[in-house]
């Protein structure tokens, strides 16, 4: 779109190789490139081509000139078309690069460059800790080209009602605001790159928990404020001199990100640590009691009170953590003699489970401040229930923080009746 002193003048449409392409000169750019390698693309319009082409050839007769549609410059890593996954990826690495940097070169000056990114990152395991080779390679593509990040701008853009019930699907984009990075940027060791993290990362996951992020974003979301750290500088060194790679910075952000959520756990009372840490390594199944019994004394409580607080079943010298299905239904937080924000979680989640957020605005508005606690523990549970393989676990914390925006509002609403 075109417009001039406010006026709509027209639009229009052209097919460019982005590398190569000179229609972005002295424009604002806003772009969403393709992901990696989890959409194939070319290989899903064919299905959509061959009907255009024999409706409307005779209308666009270059466009429409092949069989089928052009897949050998399409920038996405499919192994099949380049021999194996390394020349794929390097394949993807080099065009990405090319095309942004192209966009680095003729953007407007006094513009950012927005790029949209919905790529799951936490998929592979290295020495270095969680890496994601999608996010590795397409910011490897940024950084050389150019670019710093600046900025970045979670936005729920991914509509997920039709998925299949169970599945932990992204819920946003993260828009990479981005700039040229300037020629005097300054170097900086491995050790300051991780101070700079340790100091400016935990605000930033604030604001994102204070914009009700979605925890199946989180990590993602994480990985701006991170790599904007690491972009401001020409170079992040190691001791021996050799550059800090994309992955090892992505891990490091991953690192700080995970204890940033552990450093949270200072909030809550001391049953509640107990549970996390026995959920950390059981979930919701059983352990030997006499192990439970040496971790309460280390979390500064004891497994009768966890017992005596509604939360844990001991019997026959084996210990498990109720299921939010087995709690009490008729549980009342104001005469519970000991409230443990782990218990205000797992109800929270029975109750939206069972009743909606109509139900569970109930409950939050008979908790009081100890709400915004537990949606702080609700991130913290989706983190190790991702990392330990438990989706099931994760798409119910990650409902229950995804729909607190509308139960907060329905506690809040003074037409909301008492249900519980």
């Amino acid at each position: 779109m075109i417009a001039s002193h406010g006026l709509y003048t027209g639009a229009s449409a052209q097919q460019e190789d982005a590398a190569a392409q000179s229609i972005s000169t002295d424009k604002v750019v806003s772009t969403d490139p393709p992901y990696y390698d989890n959409i194939g693309y070319a290989d899903l319009s064919d299905f959509f081509y061959v009907w255009l082409r024999r409706a409307v050839r005779s209308i666009y007769p270059d466009l429409l000139a092949t069989l089928a549609v052009p897949k050998a410059e399409e920038l996405v890593a499919t192994p099949y078309r380049h021999g194996n996954k390394e020349k794929a990826d390097a394949f993807f690495l080099t065009g990405m690069t090319k095309a942004i940097r192209s966009l680095a070169e003729r953007s407007h000056p006094g513009y950012p460059v927005t790029i949209y990114y919905a790529f799951k990152q936490s998929e592979t395991k290295s020495d270095t800790g969680t890496v994601s080779t999608g996010w590795e390679a397409f910011l490897a593509a940024v950084i050389e080209s150019g670019f710093s990040i600046t900025g970045t701008w979670p936005m729920r853009t991914e509509y997920t009602g039709n998925l299949k019930a169970g599945t932990n699907a992204l819920a946003s984009s993260i828009v990479l605001v981005c700039r040229r990075r300037p020629g005097d940027a300054p170097l900086a060791t491995r050790r300051e790159f991780v101070a700079a993290l340790k100091a400016e990362l935990p605000l930033a996951l604030a604001h994102l928990q204070a914009g009700n992020i979605a925890p199946v974003d989180f990590a993602q979301a994480a990985i701006g404020p991170g790599m904007a750290v690491y972009t401001r500088y020409a170079k992040v060194l190691e001791a021996d001199g050799n550059p800090v790679p994309v992955r090892d910075a992505l891990a490091l952000i991953n690192q700080v990100l995970d204890e940033t959520l552990a450093e949270q756990e200072g909030e809550f009372d001391a049953d509640t640590r107990w549970a996390l840490a026995w959920f950390e390594q059981h979930g919701f199944g059983e352990g030997e009691y006499g192990v439970a019994e040496m971790l309460s004394k280390a979390k500064n409580t004891s497994i009768a009170g966890v017992v005596q607080g509604g939360i844990l079943d001991s019997r026959a010298g084996r210990v498990r953590l109720l299921r939010p299905s087995e709690l009490a239904d008729d549980w009342d937080p104001t005469a519970d003699s000991r409230l443990t924000v782990w218990e205000v979680v797992h109800q929270l989640v029975r109750v939206l489970e069972s009743g909606g957020e109509t139900r569970a605005a109930a409950l939050l508005r008979r908790l009081g401040g100890v709400g915004e606690t537990a949606r702080e523990l609700a991130y913290r549970l989706y983190s190790i229930a991702e990392r330990k393989g438990r989706p099931t676990e994760a798409l119910a914390y990650n409902s229950l923080v995804q729909s607190w925006p509308e139960i907060s509002r329905l506690a809040g609403s003074p037409e909301q009746p008492e249900l519980l």
